[in-house]
Protein backbone atom coordinates (compact mmCIF):
# COMPACT_ATOMS: atom_id res chain seq x y z
CA UNK A 1 0.00 0.00 0.00
CA UNK A 2 1.41 3.35 -0.95
CA UNK A 3 0.59 6.49 0.98
CA UNK A 4 -0.98 9.10 -1.27
CA UNK A 5 1.68 11.44 -2.61
CA UNK A 6 4.34 10.57 -0.04
CA UNK A 7 6.41 8.09 -2.02
CA UNK A 8 6.58 5.79 1.04
CA UNK A 9 4.98 2.40 1.36
CA UNK A 10 2.64 1.85 4.29
CA UNK A 11 3.91 -0.93 6.55
CA UNK A 12 1.95 -4.18 6.74
CA UNK A 13 -0.76 -4.42 9.40
CA UNK A 14 1.19 -6.98 11.44
CA UNK A 15 4.20 -4.63 11.63
CA UNK A 16 1.96 -1.78 12.81
CA UNK A 17 0.43 -4.11 15.43
CA UNK A 18 3.90 -5.10 16.70
CA UNK A 19 4.98 -1.46 16.88
CA UNK A 20 1.79 -0.50 18.73
CA UNK A 21 2.36 -3.32 21.22
CA UNK A 22 5.96 -2.18 21.84
CA UNK A 23 4.87 1.44 22.27
CA UNK A 24 2.08 0.24 24.56
CA UNK A 25 4.62 -1.42 26.84
CA UNK A 26 6.77 1.70 26.82
CA UNK A 27 3.73 3.83 27.68
CA UNK A 28 4.19 2.85 31.32
CA UNK A 29 6.48 5.39 33.05
CA UNK A 30 8.00 2.60 35.15
CA UNK A 31 8.81 0.39 32.16
CA UNK A 32 10.09 3.36 30.16
CA UNK A 33 12.38 4.27 33.07
CA UNK A 34 13.65 0.68 33.19
CA UNK A 35 14.41 0.66 29.45
CA UNK A 36 16.04 4.11 29.79
CA UNK A 37 18.25 2.80 32.61
CA UNK A 38 19.15 -0.34 30.64
CA UNK A 39 19.95 1.79 27.58
CA UNK A 40 22.70 3.33 29.71
CA UNK A 41 24.08 -0.09 30.70
CA UNK A 42 23.09 -3.53 31.89
CA UNK A 43 21.91 -4.19 35.42
CA UNK A 44 20.39 -6.78 37.70
CA UNK A 45 16.90 -6.38 39.14
CA UNK A 46 18.19 -5.06 42.48
CA UNK A 47 20.20 -2.29 40.80
CA UNK A 48 17.23 -1.39 38.60
CA UNK A 49 14.86 -1.25 41.56
CA UNK A 50 17.23 1.11 43.35
CA UNK A 51 17.70 3.27 40.27
CA UNK A 52 14.05 3.59 39.27
CA UNK A 53 12.74 3.70 42.84
CA UNK A 54 10.46 0.71 42.47
CA UNK A 55 9.76 -2.29 44.65
CA UNK A 56 11.75 -5.37 43.68
CA UNK A 57 8.67 -7.51 42.80
CA UNK A 58 7.17 -4.73 40.65
CA UNK A 59 10.43 -4.15 38.75
CA UNK A 60 10.74 -7.90 38.25
CA UNK A 61 7.22 -8.04 36.78
CA UNK A 62 7.96 -5.13 34.44
CA UNK A 63 11.16 -6.86 33.30
CA UNK A 64 9.21 -10.06 32.59
CA UNK A 65 6.77 -8.14 30.35
CA UNK A 66 9.59 -6.32 28.56
CA UNK A 67 11.44 -9.59 28.09
CA UNK A 68 8.38 -11.40 26.71
CA UNK A 69 7.90 -8.56 24.22
CA UNK A 70 11.52 -8.87 23.09
CA UNK A 71 12.48 -5.35 24.24
CA UNK A 72 14.83 -6.60 26.97
CA UNK A 73 17.05 -9.67 27.26
CA UNK A 74 18.87 -11.28 30.14
CA UNK A 75 21.75 -13.59 30.90
CA UNK A 76 22.82 -15.40 34.02
CA UNK A 77 25.98 -14.32 35.84
CA UNK A 78 26.51 -16.68 38.74
CA UNK A 79 23.46 -16.37 40.97
CA UNK A 80 22.09 -13.18 39.44
CA UNK A 81 20.20 -12.39 36.26
CA UNK A 82 21.61 -9.43 34.30
CA UNK A 83 19.24 -7.48 32.04
CA UNK A 84 20.09 -5.43 28.96
CA UNK A 85 18.55 -3.93 25.83
CA UNK A 86 19.95 -5.84 22.89
CA UNK A 87 18.23 -3.81 20.16
CA UNK A 88 20.02 -0.57 19.24
CA UNK A 89 16.86 0.68 17.51
CA UNK A 90 14.87 0.49 20.76
CA UNK A 91 17.68 2.34 22.53
CA UNK A 92 17.71 5.02 19.81
CA UNK A 93 13.93 5.54 19.97
CA UNK A 94 13.89 5.81 23.77
CA UNK A 95 16.92 8.12 23.89
CA UNK A 96 15.49 10.32 21.14
CA UNK A 97 12.06 10.71 22.71
CA UNK A 98 13.23 11.18 26.29
CA UNK A 99 16.07 13.47 25.20
CA UNK A 100 13.77 15.69 23.14
CA UNK A 101 11.21 15.97 25.92
CA UNK A 102 13.95 16.72 28.44
CA UNK A 103 15.23 19.51 26.18
CA UNK A 104 11.73 20.96 25.85
CA UNK A 105 11.23 20.90 29.63
CA UNK A 106 14.50 22.73 30.30
CA UNK A 107 14.07 26.41 31.12
CA UNK A 108 14.91 28.65 28.16
CA UNK A 109 18.30 30.31 28.27
CA UNK A 110 18.16 34.03 28.86
CA UNK A 111 19.85 36.22 26.33
CA UNK A 112 21.82 39.25 27.33
CA UNK A 113 20.48 42.42 25.74
CA UNK A 114 22.74 43.96 23.16
CA UNK A 115 24.65 40.73 22.42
Amino acid sequence: MAAAGSGFEDPPADVLAQAAAAFGLLASPARLHIVWALAQGESDVTGLAERVGGALPAVSQHLTKLKLAGLVRSRREGRRQVYYVDDPDVVDVVRLMVGRLTDRAAPPRRRLHGL
